[in-house]
């Protein structure tokens, strides 16, 4: 059993913890006690995508590779909430399991999902050098998320597109209608920064476009400007 040290974060408690665990492990059973006992109804909060349950004062919740539970990735994501919110505690490695023989032979590596904000990035790096209009989309990872998404998005004046959980925005390089390429970064940030996960896609985009007497380029979608 590892012990983390309370004084240390707990995302970096949980590398700590995988860097102890078999190279082809699959299920890691974990226990987090909160140094407050007060915060444990708010730690278990921020923990509910991962299912914790309760045994005194003391939260535990599974860790998975294969796509059978909360991933790596899930975990590292809610434990980032809790360091956020100054949440201290020790996170506990309680049991470990590897994969069975004929999991690892059908088992497929899963993609690290990325952060919005370097979505962005890299997304923005793809561009041509003269980009200076795009139309993108967000696709949000849970429903759940789109009232504080569409807060955190506000600046870039998000909007809904359909019954999908997610919005579409524009965005102008230098002058014209849409939020500028850095607030567009800051406001991706955030959604990171609240655990809120999605995925990133340019749906248009224009280069040298030289607007007169318009504050920028219209596109239309299913009949409408956007």
């Amino acid at each position: 059993m590892l012990r983390g040290v309370p004084v240390v974060s707990l995302g970096r408690q949980w590398r700590i913890v995988q860097t102890k665990l078999p190279s082809d492990w699959a299920h890691a059973r974990l226990a987090l006690t909160p140094t407050n006992p007060q915060r444990l109804d708010r730690a278990a909060a921020l923990l509910g995508p991962l299912a914790p349950g309760r045994a005194g004062e003391t939260l535990r919740f599974e860790a998975a590779r294969g796509g059978e539970g909360s991933s790596p990735a899930a975990v590292t994501r809610a434990l980032r909430r809790l360091d956020l919110e100054r949440i201290r505690g020790t996170l506990e490695l309680v049991a470990s399991d590897e994969v069975a023989p004929t999991a690892r032979l059908q088992a497929a590596p899963q993609a690290e999902y990325v952060p919005l904000a370097e979505a962005w990035d890299a997304l923005s790096a793809s561009l041509p050098a003269d980009w200076t209009d795009l139309y993108a989309q967000i696709d949000l990872t849970s429903s759940d998320n789109l009232d504080p998404g569409a807060l955190a998005l506000a600046p870039v004046n998000p909007l809904r597109y359909g019954p999908a959980s997610g919005f579409r925005f524009r965005c102008a390089r230098s002058f014209g209608y849409g939020a500028s390429p850095g607030m567009t970064r800051r406001c991706l940030a955030r959604l990171d920064e609240q655990g809120i996960d999605g995925t990133l896609t340019v749906l248009r985009v224009l280069s040298d476009s030289r607007p007169v007497g318009t504050q920028g380029p219209v596109w239309y979608v299913g009949g409408k400007a956007v």
